[in-house]
């Protein structure tokens, strides 16, 4: 009986720990173009336009582009649903693995009006990196992501103001 009341006292303790165990991190990067925002996006807001900007194989294996829909990147590699959408700006998640870490990864990609003939791209990212050792490999796995990313606003200028 002492053995049981002495884990339920701690059972609290516990699930609070595991609960605030997460670090989640926003990576925010934008990039200014010479075109009006409505126009960049028609060039590099598709869901698989990604193939073009970061030289990603992409399918859509699931839907019809509306949310929900899902893009196989990679061969199916990497996976990433719809599941928010507007006009120029759309977000998507990864699903969790069956086993595994989950970084409850998730991106937004919008084209906003700065002007009439001028926008800017913005592209966040957002995930956990808690499962990584120690702060210099979280420091290299977000400097990774945001130069990929970053390279990607880059091609996406590039096409948006040919």
């Amino acid at each position: 009986m002492k053995r049981l009341i002495l884990t339920l006292l701690a059972l609290p303790g516990f699930i609070a720990s595991t609960a605030f165990a997460q670090e989640y991190v926003a990576i925010e990067m934008e990039i200014d173009v010479d075109k009006p925002a409505a126009e960049v996006w028609s060039k590099v807001g598709g869901y698989c336009d990604i193939s073009e900007w970061l030289s990603l194989p992409c399918e859509i294996t699931a839907g019809d582009g509306a949310l929900g829909t899902v893009r196989s990147l990679l061969g199916g590699r990497i996976l990433e649903i719809l599941v928010a959408e507007t006009e120029l700006s759309y977000g998507y998640t990864q699903p969790a693995p069956e086993d595994g870490f989950y970084d409850h990864y998730h991106g937004f990609l919008e084209a906003r009006p700065t002007g009439a003939n001028s926008s800017k791209l913005l592209y966040t990212l957002m995930l956990d990196v808690s499962n990584l050792e120690d702060q210099a490999a979280k420091d290299a796995n977000v400097a990774g992501r945001r130069g990929m990313f970053e390279g990607a606003l880059v091609a996406m200028k590039e096409l948006a103001e040919k």
